[in-house]
């Protein structure tokens, strides 16, 4: 059984496109990196740690996941459960001495304020907000599920790192990435055409781009945070990231705040000429 994956070059940022065999775990969906064998990873395992959000195609159907590769214990875990569907990835693995990642793809959660139906642009609008806040929020659960790991340890010796460092990661830099391009098409795209088509929200729009300049620091501010996890204190990270987390809501509050009522009257998709 195979799936088309696109991910975004790490380096180029153009689409590449492979085929790959997968397995399902109940309702997650696998691929790995074995390269058949080969002692480098693939090219598009590296993609996918670049730019987590990748393109999924499963015979009729079509969506973006997040890809998540597996740590630990639940690396071995989803491992034996590949070896155990398709025995040919353990002569892969015997063939070198690298450990070959299991990525799972995670498919966006709708939320409950996702609207059903996309009609227009403020429903449009809504679903990328709903996606951005449900990545926020698997941010914070990780990073509560990795302190409650690494508190767990018990005995000498340092505590065994949680296998939750690249889960988190992934989910902050897909998060990080969508909100910049969410922003980058708005300030190029959305707000001047709305200036134009309603004069009286100019105020509004300006505000929000100097909002976009803050929020872009604070994307830094947490890729930063995230990478001091293994050694964070509990107490601190948490009062951090709740502070970021809340200055983030507010701008996409207030964002809605002022364009849901103009945008609901924009059809979305366009209509055609």
């Amino acid at each position: 059984m195979t799936l088309l994956l696109t991910t975004t070059g790490a380096k180029s940022g153009a689409p590449h496109t492979v085929p790959l065999g997968y397995v399902r775990d109940g309702g997650r969906l696998m691929v790995v990196g074995s390269n058949l064998g080969a002692p480098s990873h693939p090219d598009w395992y590296h993609n996918l740690l670049a730019h987590p959000t990748v393109r999924v195609e499963l015979a009729a159907e079509q969506f973006e996941a997040i890809a998540v590769p597996a740590e630990g214990a639940r690396r071995e875990r989803l491992f034996a459960r590949v070896v155990h569907v398709a025995p040919g990835y353990g002569g892969y693995q015997a063939a070198t001495e690298r450990t070959l990642p299991v990525v799972v793809l995670e498919r966006p959660e709708p939320g409950p304020e996702a609207p059903r139906e996309v009609n227009n642009l403020a429903d449009k609008l809504m679903e990328v907000h709903t996606w951005l806040r449900t990545q926020l929020r698997h941010v914070a659960a990780e990073a509560d599920a990795y302190f409650a790991a690494r508190a767990a340890h018990e005995g000498p010796g340092d505590a065994p790192a949680p296998g939750l460092g690249l889960q988190l990661r992934q989910h902050c830099l897909a998060f990080c990435q969508a909100l910049e391009f969410h922003h980058t098409a708005e300030d190029n795209h959305m707000f001047p055409g709305l200036a134009q088509y309603r004069p009286a929200l100019r105020d509004a729009l300006e505000r929000l781009r100097e909002e976009h300049r803050t929020v872009a620091r604070i994307q830094g501010d947490l890729v930063a945070l995230i990478d001091t996890l293994s050694t964070a204190d509990p107490f601190g990270f948490r009062t951090q990231l709740d502070a970021m987390t809340k200055e983030l809501t507010a701008h996409l509050a207030y964002e809605e705040e002022e364009l849901l009522p103009v945008l609901s009257a924009v059809p979305f998709p366009p209509p055609g000429p």
